[in-house]
């Protein structure tokens, strides 16, 4: 009786384990971004998202894993040849994602190769639509239209480029020593051209230069000038103030008795220095008489003086 009770919890056991695994085979979880192709009987049956999700056991299987997360992938060097005929070796890099794991199942085998020589035939008809050039210039241009191109042919995919980064573009060997040697030349064009531009802007500096040193020359001539016309005017009118009132000085002095005298005594010293002057210069002698003696010179000169300061009286009375 033991026995057969063994052989029940045994069996029991074993159906109670295959029935977990059965249930556990049946639960699945699906991870952030990506998605699980279930078919059922081997036709498609649904596409589980992320989360738990639930599958019938032997009826139901996960056809295909799809990561719907972007991808990065390497675009091998390959050859082109742009408008103007020149062969060029151009690798880059792919990124792109999967929007609808259905079309990305079973719209292509494998679409990571797929897309990728999508990217490489694409990126030669671009390059044959540029000039070389352009090539380098517009490089941003060419990676556009090279993601629009490859966008327009893997939609049935269930593809959708991101973008597309140009890594290197390698011209043959001539190519590139006859870019460096024109590279060269505009480099020592522009070097002349910014030489010249200096040579005459410095030219222009001088000139300017020399015209505001001549204009503050002349300004300071000018200046000069007329502190110089203002000094010997201020100099003649100091001179002619200091005669008036040395005259005036003389003149008041000569109004007084002993001024009279003082008068009186110069003018006969003045005649007397005069007639030795014309003695020494002249071989002729002026013997003096009665109308050229000092005595009558001064008599003379004092009658012309008293007549002047007699007016000068009447004049001040009136």
């Amino acid at each position: 009786m033991e026995t057969i009770l063994d052989n029940v919890f045994s069996v029991t056991g074993i159906l109670l384990i295959f029935v977990i695994a059965v249930l556990k085979s049946g639960i699945k979880f699906v991870p952030q971004n990506r998605a699980y192709v279930v078919e059922r009987f081997g036709k498609y049956h649904s596409t589980k998202i992320a989360g738990l999700n639930f599958i019938i056991p032997f009826i139901d299987r996960v056809a295909a894993d799809r990561s719907l997360k972007e991808q990065a992938v390497d675009v091998p060097s390959q050859g082109g040849i742009t408008k103007d005929n020149i062969s060029l070796s151009v690798d880059g890099v792919l990124y792109f994602r999967v929007l609808d794991p259905y079309k990305a199942t079973y719209g292509v085998d494998d679409y990571i190769f797929a897309v990728t020589q999508l990217a490489q035939t694409t990126m030669r008809s671009e390059l044959g639509k540029m000039e070389l050039d352009k090539t380098f210039e517009e490089r941003d241009q060419l990676n556009a239209n090279i993601v629009h191109s490859i966008n327009e042919a893997s939609a049935p995919w269930g593809i959708q480029v991101m973008r597309y980064e140009i890594k290197d573009i390698i011209p043959p060997s001539s190519i590139m020593d006859a870019m460096e040697a024109q590279m060269k030349a505009e480099r020592v064009k522009r070097a002349q051209i910014l030489e010249s531009e200096g040579d005459r802007q410095a030219a222009i500096n001088r000139a300017e230069g020399q015209k505001a040193s001549v204009v503050l020359s002349a300004e300071a001539d000018k200046e000069e000038a007329i502190l110089r016309a203002q000094g010997q005017a201020e100099a003649i009118i100091a001179v002619a103030e200091a005669q008036a009132a040395a005259l005036r000085q003389v003149g008041e002095a000569a109004n007084t008795p002993d001024g009279q005298k003082a008068v009186q005594l110069d003018l006969a010293t003045k005649a007397i220095e005069a007639k030795q002057a014309i003695a020494r210069e002249s071989s002729v002698v002026l013997l003096p008489d009665s109308g050229t003696d000092a005595a009558s010179v001064v008599a003379q000169a004092m009658t012309i003086i008293n007549q002047i300061n007699s007016k000068h009286v009447d004049g001040a009375g009136a």
